[in-house]
């Protein structure tokens, strides 16, 4: 009756964690039409006090014995605007880091971008365990654990920073200045133009994100509650193996939107893809050994392949589509992902796990993921080819939407 009752509780947090995802294509959605008839700055200062502003709040919510069911509906709300803040401004922060450098340094600038994801885990989880060492268990569960989400009050310095010194892009400001060619013009409703115009240029770009975005959230969440609940393995412990790991992500993913600079971006997402796949197996393999050395090496080497795909997704994503709809593109292929895939690969394996007593279905997911970003990058154009690679004037891209 309590390993069924600890099973629910679990399935139940993931299932809140997924619902903070639900929110991500709305906010992608809207950010992406905003964004492209407005600029990709407005919308990123936007998107990132709304977060900085959910997070802080997260941290100020009254307690359940105080205002009752008010909590968690309170909780939901907050988390929902974190969604959409997510989901918004990704893209935003993609474009005004590869629209604003040279096109041949496009891949290796975009990885600025991403490389925000393993250094947000580190630092989350760092903070998270100081404050858990420092205070008492009581203290700690009392109120030290608003002190992380507070902390995201120095977002706001971001924020002014950006709003005073950045400037938006050149091809936004291209887009503006080009009101006698509607073809390369801002458009009224960007949108609907790339969903009826590129509508499997989407599906195809969301297809791509499944193997980083399934094996990332397995190592991240899955991982920390089977090794505890099934494996008997401390927490701590396995905090300290992903934040390891993921140091390996910092340095590979700005490798790899380098390379992707010199070789084309399809070659290093179809190798990232393939290795998922075949590593999936193995990578389960390790982790139920239950060693540490061992599970190590599985989230270390399944995120090096991830990265290989997740680095120049940055670039890749932008360049499949013209800059007058490039955010509403690139954010709905993401965010899509992120509903499908990211939010609910942790429930998938709880569920998968309890229901077989095995690892392994788990495995033939993560498999069939990375075969799935495997296919979706073959039959997706090379957006930076030879051609353009040897070209001083060519921007990658430009060939799909000319």
């Amino acid at each position: 009756m309590r390993r069924r009752q600890a099973l629910t509780g679990t399935l139940l947090a993931f299932s809140t964690f997924w619902a903070g995802f639900v929110a991500r294509p709305i906010g992608g959605v809207l950010a992406g039409h905003f964004g492209d008839k407005y600029g990709r700055k407005p919308v990123v200062v936007t998107c990132l006090a709304l977060m900085g502003a959910a997070t802080f709040l997260i941290g100020c919510l009254p307690s359940a014995s105080a205002v009752g069911a008010l909590a968690p509906i309170l909780l939901v709300t907050l988390r929902f605007l974190q969604g959409l803040a997510a989901g918004g401004q990704w893209g935003g922060i993609i474009l005004l880091l590869t629209e604003s450098v040279g096109p041949k340094r496009r891949g290796f600038a975009g990885t600025f971008g991403q490389v925000s994801v393993p250094v947000a885990v580190i630092l989350s989880n760092l903070i998270f365990v100081a404050a858990g060492a420092l205070l008492p268990d009581d203290a700690f569960l009392s109120w030290g654990w608003r002190i992380p989400f507070l902390v995201s009050i120095v977002m706001f310095v971001v924020v002014l920073y950006i709003q005073a010194k950045v400037e938006d892009t050149p091809e936004f400001r291209e887009l503006q200045r080009n009101v006698s060619k509607p073809r390369d013009a801002v458009v009224r409703a960007p949108l609907a133009k790339v969903i009826r115009s590129k509508w499997a240029r989407i599906l195809l770009g969301c297809g791509i994100l499944s193997a980083t975005n399934s094996l990332f959230y397995v190592s991240i969440s899955g991982l920390l509650s089977y090794g505890t609940n099934s494996l008997g393995l401390q927490r701590n412990l396995l905090l300290a193996v992903v934040l390891l790991s993921s140091v390996a992500m910092l340095v590979v993913i700005p490798w790899s939107g380098h390379i992707s600079d010199k070789v084309g971006r399809r070659p290093l997402i179809l190798i990232g893809g393939l290795g998922v796949a075949v590593w999936a197996f193995p990578y389960f393999w390790l982790v139920d050994t239950a060693s540490l050395p061992l599970i190590f090496v599985a989230v270390l080497v399944g995120f090096v392949f991830q990265t290989l795909t997740y680095g120049p997704i940055a670039s890749f994503l932008g360049e499949l589509f013209a800059p007058n709809v490039r955010y509403s593109g690139a954010s709905l292929s993401y965010q899509l992902s992120a509903i499908i895939v990211s939010g609910g690969t942790p429930f998938l394996m709880t569920a998968l796990i309890a229901n077989t007593g095995s690892t392994m279905p788990v495995a033939a997911y993560i498999m069939a993921m990375g075969l799935i970003t495997f296919v979706s990058a073959w039959f997706l154009p090379e957006t930076n080819t030879a051609e353009i690679r040897n070209d001083p004037q060519a921007i990658p891209g430009t060939h799909l939407y000319h």
